[in-house]
């Protein structure tokens, strides 16, 4: 006989099932409580609710352990590639030597965007967000792949995913390089994923950019460590938009929206930005950090705490060493860096912090080796998406293999009983709140 919870409701009781995850995680299934009991459960910012039951990533926030398909991420980090990552994810199994072999064949085959979308660049102005420009590029490119709406077969979705991954680097180095007036540059099929999207983002017509092989290497963490993270913001909303039978760049864009939100994929350039701040006006870090503690105070330390984490993130623990062994082999001292290694030590050491479980995110380390590699700091959400988009499909294609049925979230109305239309002359002297 399988599990139940009691519900007990104005004298009735309600059994409700209870579901067990693969993982050891137990849920109370409540998607015929409003049938049962004539009542709904409240739970804002689904803080405590699971939207659907996934197979791609788990996360234990307690222990501080990510897995994708179950591998850890400590093994994924040190033995993959970002390449083989976006297979992993999408497929559930780490590729074949020939699957491997086919898939990067397919992101240098679909590297280069259509010649008219460079077009569209032309109508973005310079002050455009990058984030901005990114999701309604995925949105146009759509529009040249109309073979791939419908998704009728693996070999059309497979071709689908191959090239939206590959292209968002194309379109990411593109609108880089029209926010600061440069030539585009054109992909080279022999390069990496990696690679290919340095030289995009620096190479210049009448010189090569040529990465070092440790920022090469720093990028591609940056990109396995940000693959997914179960159901965040932008991943729950993809999956709420694959819901509705969109077609998978429409999702995919939906979910590039969400991320560029601060709280969400802004929150590493936010890092950098307070250690910027911290540095220039000579603030020493424990008095920052003082002032972070002073109720009174607006001041945050950016980078700590997590929704999910409860103990250090493990990514920022991958994040701070590769931040060390860069920095070392570039021969550079970045002072945010140091900065940034204070403010842990103290906060690790204080009660204030350690009572409150607020650790090291993945944030924390991230916008310091992107600022060591030369990206802008208005383009780290890009490369948040980047590194993202397999997951995002992979969602997709769960919700879409599953046949899910439309995503509708209820609500509590707490707003005016009914009452009766007031004439336009009847309604006061109101005015524009608008200049």
């Amino acid at each position: 006989m399988s599990e139940t919870a009691t519900l007990i409701l104005d004298g009735a009781e309600h059994r409700l099932p209870i579901v067990k995850g693969t993982a050891g995680e137990r849920a109370i299934d409540v998607s015929r409580l409003r049938e049962l009991a004539g009542c709904i459960t409240l739970d804002e910012g689904y803080v405590n609710t699971g939207s659907c039951q996934s197979a791609i990533t788990f996360v234990d926030g307690e222990k501080g352990v990510l897995r994708y398909r179950g591998i850890p991420i400590e093994q994924l980090a040190k033995h993959s590639t970002f390449v083989e990552t976006c297979w992993l994810l999408i497929y559930g199994e780490l590729p074949t030597r020939e699957q491997l072999k086919c898939w990067s064949a397919l992101f240098t085959k679909y590297e280069m965007i259509h010649e008219g979308l460079y077009h569209h660049f032309d109508g973005f102005p310079a002050t455009g967000h990058p984030m901005a420009i990114l999701s309604a590029m995925i949105n146009a490119m759509s529009c040249y792949e109309p073979d791939l709406m419908e998704m009728e077969g693996p070999a059309i979705f497979q071709a689908a995913a191959a090239r939206l991954i590959s292209r968002l680097r194309t379109i990411a180095a593109a609108s880089y390089k029209t926010s600061i007036g440069q030539p585009i540059i054109y992909p080279k099929p022999h390069l990496d994923y990696c690679s290919n999207f340095l030289h995009m983002m620096f190479s210049i017509p009448f010189a090569d950019y040529e990465p070092e092989p440790d920022v090469v290497d720093a990028l591609q963490l940056i990109l396995i460590l940000h693959a997914d993270h179960e159901q965040n913001c932008s991943t729950s909303t993809v999956r709420m938009v694959a819901s509705s039978g969109a077609n998978m760049f429409a999702s995919c864009a939906a979910g590039v929206c969400a991320l560029w939100g601060p709280l969400h994929g802004g929150a590493n350039a936010a890092v950098v930005e307070m250690l910027q701040y911290i540095h220039d006006n000579n603030i020493d870090p424990a008095d920052y950090v003082a002032r972070v503690k002073d109720k009174d105070s607006s001041l945050r330390l950016m980078g700590f705490g997590h929704r999910v984490y409860k103990t250090y993130d493990p990514r920022a623990t991958l994040l701070k060493e590769r931040a060390d062994q860069l920095l070392a082999r570039l021969k550079r001292v970045d002072p945010l860096l140091e900065i940034a290694k204070r403010l842990e030590d103290i906060a690790l050491n204080d009660p204030y912090f350690r009572e409150r479980r607020l650790y090291p995110n993945v944030d924390f380390y991230s916008g310091v080796i992107l600022r060591a590699i030369g990206i802008p700091v208005n383009m780290f959400t890009v490369i948040f998406a980047m590194g993202r988009m397999p997951g995002w499909i992979a969602n997709w294609k769960e919700v879409r293999d599953s046949q899910s049925a439309l995503y509708r979230p209820r609500q509590i109305y707490m707003g005016p009983t009914e009452r009766d239309y007031v004439p336009i002359e009847q309604r006061g002297d109101g005015g524009c709140l608008a200049p």
